[in-house]
């Protein structure tokens, strides 16, 4: 088997040759492993919660057993490990494609919200459109369920705002998720895929210098990036509407944080200058709802796409020169310039994960409740780059 990327610390692993965690039930005569602390899971994911030990074989067999007994208790153990970073993985992991799909933005854009509400998306309307298993994997449940950041009862019940996003430690700290089983007919027989979609949501300062984003060491790894950019962040934007002091986190130009994530990125890929970055790159301009009254109502933007179980290319490239528009209109032409001239694949998105303007001051959702506003179509637009799902590219 060819060597995958692990969803949970981006390192390249040998799917065939995967570690294994104790059960810690013991063996006859031996006690069992106790949890402790993992100090290569810390390291390389930011997890520092006590947990069983990972154990790896010495044989040289090119596929390991489905169980092995652990060389400490004795205890037999079927559950999968990371060898890198230790991390329980799913028994449908390394049999596919599994797009690593980092997420960066400056402060205040809004990423914690994002995720968040695209996590109910891909769980709920995604799954079933696409008639897809769609689960969110190890830790990353835990957090939706209420552990931290991804706490989806947060927005969707109690509908708070959440706190600002922790800085990354030493550029690592837990991503969330998701596996995505769909099935696929190769001549005539039915199989099943499984990809794992492993987003990141980093804290808006570690963008906020070329030192610190170069710790952040996932985006060389990623297969693919959604950017979300902060319309507020752009002065002509924010001329045409009324906002909060607190609506406003950051006054820095985009484009200098759009040319840190660029910097990074031809660093770690060993791309160079007189080449364009090619992952597929989905630059979404967020809080649009802010906007909606501007627009007017007829925009197309404001139009959102049908629900079919298919990528719609023609009409996400309709949306893509629709943007472009705006941001002209917007006073945005050097950052569309300084895409055009370092990106080989790149789109533009509008979206809104409350649908609404929320009340800063109060932190707290719109009184209309969640209404999102064409959140997955970024995630859909680079999941079809991948095959993960289809794409109609004509009518």
């Amino acid at each position: 088997m060819s060597r995958v990327s692990c969803p949970y610390c981006y390192h390249k692993i040998n799917g065939s040759r995967l570690w294994y965690q104790c059960t810690g039930r013991g063996s006859p005569g031996r006690k069992g492993c106790a949890p402790a602390r993992d100090e290569a899971r810390e390291r390389e994911t930011g997890f520092n919660e006590q947990v069983r030990p990972v154990f790896g074989l010495a044989n040289r067999s090119p596929i390991w057993p489905a169980k092995a007994e652990c060389p400490t208790c004795g205890a037999q153990s079927g559950i999968r490990a990371c060898p890198r970073c230790h991390t329980p993985l799913s028994s449908n992991f390394g049999a596919s494609v599994n797009p690593l799909i980092a997420m960066v933005g400056a402060k205040g854009t809004g990423k914690s919200v994002y995720l968040t509400v695209l996590a109910h998306q891909l769980l709920n309307d995604m799954s079933g459109r696409f008639d897809a298993d769609v689960r969110m994997s190890g830790i990353s449940q835990r957090r939706a369920l209420g552990g931290d950041q991804l706490e989806i009862s947060t927005i969707f019940d109690s509908q708070r705002l959440f706190e600002q996003s922790a800085q990354a430690v030493n550029g690592r700290q837990p991503p969330t998720v998701f596996e995505w089983r769909r099935e696929h007919r190769i001549a005539g027989i039915r199989r099943f895929r499984t990809s794992f979609l492993s987003f990141y949501d980093t804290a808006g300062e570690d963008l906020t210098a070329q030192e610190t984003t170069h710790d952040l060491t996932y985006l060389g790894a990623a297969s693919a990036l959604i950017l979300l950019l902060d319309p507020f962040m752009i002065p002509q934007a924010r001329q045409l509407i009324r906002l909060p002091t607190e609506a406003v986190r950051s006054t820095e130009a985009t484009v200098d944080v759009v040319n840190r994530v660029t910097e990074k990125l031809r660093v770690s890929h060993s791309i160079r200058s007189t080449r364009a970055i090619r992952i597929p790159v989905a630059v979404a301009f967020a809080k649009m709802d802010a906007f909606f009254p501007v627009l007017g109502s007829d925009h197309p933007l404001l139009r959102q796409p049908s629900p079919t179980p298919y990528y719609d290319d023609v009409a996400g490239q309709a949306t893509h020169e629709q943007v472009r528009a705006v941001l002209a209109d917007w006073g945005g032409d050097d950052i569309d310039r300084h895409l055009r001239f370092n990106y080989a694949n790149f789109r533009y998105f509008a979206v809104s994960s409350l649908g609404a303007p929320p009340d800063y001051t109060k932190g707290a959702v719109n009184e209309g409740g969640v209404r999102p506003f064409r959140v997955a179509e970024p995630l859909l637009w680079l999941l079809s780059q991948f095959n993960v799902v289809p794409r109609q590219r004509q009518r």
